[in-house]
């Protein structure tokens, strides 16, 4: 197994630790909120949380921002990896002792953590090779190996092994080995020999206000991820108090379609990318947008619930045509501060979804969907008018 892995390329074994490292965050993402529910939280505290991490991953980064490089890269990676390893394991053992406020601030601690190692995977494998399907890659490995994660607590959730009662933190402690077979993984893939130039945080971001196509693509990315994380932010809590699923339906569920919700991305890459990206954009977000709507105006659970289920299962979709174009198009030796500056737009975005999740939370799903579709209308947008700036480059140039 040792030799197989050693004749891997340098590319791969990073998705080999991708994977691992997916199958543990995606086993305590699922669980996250309903083990802070059983620690005695409330659906706004736990949105407040989140949405509170998310901004102080956004000033960590940037306080962060000079040391991010290429050269550092595995060294960043390893670190993160290793400080998210003590934050789990220290709330296991803080599991219904009651305390409230170190267990907040660990959560905050493990959030910025997992910000650093995903926003460092990308630019990690772009050191070794850059290539739009290789970007899908890796974003399907993402997501079919949180997948995973979610179907491991769900086949687990509620079951009793040895005498073993297998709750919420056991589940944690799970994450946690995961996390340290992510760790090993690491620690195989030798140092990437990279010939970097000294790089200032001002000037990338010169050159992304210079680049007319870059810069509404950072609008576009944080306008979709205040829709997405307003949308189906607080998803589990949605599903479990509002539509009256148990945690293991809730989880089967959303295992269920977040699988086929892989295949239909791996079908889209190989076989269903078309030639129109006008038509991709709007099967990927228009169908969402009207039916949020519809669920809004309805104010119908079910009709609500079918919006939620498409929404996941377009999620992986088209990344190679919505990302990828955009993120490549930015020069290698800029790529560790753009990727950079890309999270924590998106965290912004991602608190402010949160929180506007938490807020609509009590007047219900269908006012979540309907402030979501009215976001989106912004990010559709913009999508469009890029996808005419990038057709038509050269005529406008």
């Amino acid at each position: 197994m040792g030799e197989k892995f050693a004749k891997l390329k340098d590319e791969n074994k990073i998705l080999v630790m991708l994977a691992f490292f997916s199958i543990s965050k995606g086993l305590w993402e699922n669980f996250r909120q309903l083990w802070l529910q059983d620690n005695m939280l409330n659906v706004t505290q736990i949105s407040q949380i989140l949405s509170v991490a998310s901004l102080c991953c956004v000033v960590v980064l940037i306080i962060l921002a000079k040391r991010l490089s290429l050269k550092r890269i595995r060294t960043i990676l390893l670190s993160s990896f290793f400080m998210k390893g003590v934050c789990l394991i220290l709330l296991y053992i803080l599991n219904h002792t009651g305390y409230q406020n170190i267990i907040n601030i660990i959560v905050i601690l493990d959030t910025i953590f997992e910000r650093i190692i995903v926003i460092s995977i990308y630019p990690f494998i772009v050191s070794i090779k850059k290539d739009d399907r290789l970007y899908s890659k890796r974003k399907l490995v993402e997501y079919l190996f949180s997948d995973i994660g979610i179907l491991v607590g769900g086949i687990l959730i509620g079951k009793t092994l040895a005498n073993i009662l297998i709750d919420y933190n056991v589940c944690l402690l799970i994450s946690i080995v995961f996390l340290i077979l992510a760790i090993i993984t690491i620690l195989n893939i030798k140092r990437p020999q990279i010939q970097e130039k000294q790089i200032q945080f001002k000037e990338v971001i010169t050159y992304i206000l210079k680049d007319k196509i870059v810069r509404l693509y950072i609008v576009d990315y944080f306008c979709g991820q205040i829709a997405m994380k307003t949308g189906l932010g607080l998803k589990m809590l949605m599903l479990t108090n509002i539509l009256n699923f148990s945690a293991g339906n809730a989880t089967n569920y959303l295992l269920l379609v977040g699988l086929i919700a892989d295949l239909i991305g791996i079908i889209a890459l190989k076989y269903l990318t078309g030639k129109n990206d006008y038509i991709t954009v709007s099967i990927k977000f228009g169908i969402r947008l009207l039916l949020y709507a519809i669920a809004f105006i309805s104010k119908n659970l079910t009709i609500c619930f079918i919006a939620m289920t498409w929404s996941i299962l377009i999620s992986t979709a088209y990344e190679n045509i919505i990302d990828a174009p955009y993120i490549n198009r930015v020069l290698n030796e800029y790529q560790m501060i753009f990727t950079n500056i890309r999270y924590i737009i998106g965290l912004i975005g991602t608190s402010i979804g949160l929180y506007f999740a938490g807020v609509m939370y009590n007047k219900g799903i269908p006012y979540i969907l309907g402030l979501s579709a009215f976001i989106m209308i912004f990010q559709i947008s913009i999508a469009y008018y890029l996808i005419y700036l990038r057709k038509n480059e050269d005529n406008i140039r």
